[in-house]
């Protein structure tokens, strides 16, 4: 891996947090990710199964967590099989866990090679009333490939049917929702490394420069930093293109007098970062494009002022669109009178805002989290109004990441990151 170690005292935390929430007599599984193929002999790069890193810190393939507070033997309480390393895989693939190592990344004590996973497990099942199963429940799931952890699923459930099966999942919605000190500082390594890129890229822009050639930057940028990569695909997107929400192509070349909207963030130690800014080709906005990003910033601002203790999301979100509608009023978007007669499902300032203002982010870019429970301090939130004037070529979003206090105004982990119009250009300049 690219990053630094990560001390294991974070994975023990976070193992003795879940077995806490489990039933009596029950064990709970959790598999690595597939190595997903692509054609012939080619397959993509592994990423990790968020939910085996943050329980045990293992970032790979053919892995298995095995948590059972209530064995009968104290050596499987807790237990890791992965895929036995030798010399010859070494030199193929790179070096794997050993054993010691898998005990230094994990502290786990009870490491088993794969071939010896069903004889134990066996074992375990024999003494185990119930099992928790890992399902995807996020909200935005959409799921159209088998992943390994349904395979194993489908034959837990058929070999072993008179269990009663539980979900590990809504166990999991909230421990990740929250975030240790520890996961805080790698969520904030991982801004330190989008500000890194953002500062390059501001010494970069010009007219006639491709949006691929900044997303190029950025990827420079983030990998000499230790990064995995981006977070998430890249949206690099000049003058009309930053008005369509995902776009992704980042193929076109940006003109004068065009605005490039960026969201983009770094990935370290599969924590993620979510930054937008918006920069105007030539090094200065105009006074309309100025109008607008200065719009933007101020709900954003007041926005981030709602990320307290005990807010509801969906009530949070009611609010921002109310500021949101001030602000395009004053922009001569909307009137009162579309205010007055907005269909409240669809209110009036959706033709410009048409999309959410905050989601959790953490492991995940959108990231666990009950949205239907108040938040919590030490949960981290990005923020990220937008306004989208396709009939003037321009799109404005401004995005940072936040994580909730126990008292006060949320903590910007971004707040080093050039976002005032005046300080852009001023950089621009230089």
């Amino acid at each position: 891996m690219k990053y630094l170690p990560i001390d294991r005292q974070l994975f023990i935390k976070n193992r003795a947090k879940f077995a806490a929430k489990m039933k009596p007599n029950s064990l709970a599984v959790f598999n690595s990710n597939d190595i997903y193929p692509v054609s012939a002999d080619s397959t993509l790069p592994f990423a990790q199964h968020r939910d085996i890193f943050y329980l045990s810190g293992v970032d790979q393939e053919e892995s298995i967590l095995v948590i059972f507070p209530d064995a009968p033997k104290t050596q499987h309480k807790e237990m890791l099989f992965l895929k036995e390393t030798n010399d010859h895989i070494a030199v193929w693939e790179g070096e794997k866990l050993t054993k010691e190592k898998a005990f230094e990344t994990t502290g786990i004590k009870t490491v088993y090679w794969l071939q010896e996973f069903e004889k134990v497990f066996f074992e375990l099942m024999t003494q185990a009333e119930n099992v928790y199963i890992n399902t995807n429940e996020h909200y935005r799931a959409k799921i159209e490939t088998e992943t390994r952890e349904a395979r194993f699923v489908k034959w837990l459930q058929e070999k072993y049917p008179a269990h009663t099966y539980l979900r590990s999942q809504p166990i999991l919605q909230r421990l990740r929702s929250v975030k240790e000190p520890q996961e805080i500082a790698l969520i904030q390594e991982a801004c330190n490394i989008t500000e890194k890129g953002f500062r390059r890229v501001l010494g970069f822009v010009k007219a006639g420069v491709a949006e691929y050639e900044i997303e190029a930057e950025f990827a420079h940028e983030f990998l000499r930093n230790r990064a995995n990569g981006f977070a998430y695909t890249p949206i690099i997107g000049s003058g009309y293109n930053a008005c369509v929400l995902h776009y992704i192509e980042n193929n076109q070349v940006c003109k004068e007098g065009e605005v490039i909207l960026m969201d983009v963030g770094a990935q370290y130690a599969n924590y993620s970062s979510d930054l937008t800014r918006c920069v105007p080709v030539s090094g200065k906005f105009t006074p309309r494009q100025k109008d607008v990003y200065n719009a933007v910033l101020r709900v954003k601002n007041e926005a981030a002022a709602m990320l307290v203790v005990g807010n509801d999301w969906a009530k949070y979100h009611v609010e921002v669109g109310k500021i949101m509608t001030r602000e395009l009023i004053g922009l001569g978007l909307i009137t009162e009178e579309d205010v007055k007669n907005e269909n409240p499902d669809w209110p009036a300032y959706k033709k410009y805002f048409m999309h959410g203002t905050s989601h959790h982010i953490g492991l995940d870019t959108h990231d666990y989290g009950i949205l239907t429970e108040p938040m919590q301090a030490g949960m981290v939130f990005t923020v990220e109004p937008g306004i989208y004037i396709p009939e003037e070529n321009l799109g404005i979003r401004l995005e940072d990441d936040y994580v909730i206090q126990e008292k006060g105004a949320p903590f910007n982990l971004m707040a080093s990151i050039p976002i005032e119009a005046d300080e852009i250009e001023a950089l621009m300049k230089k």
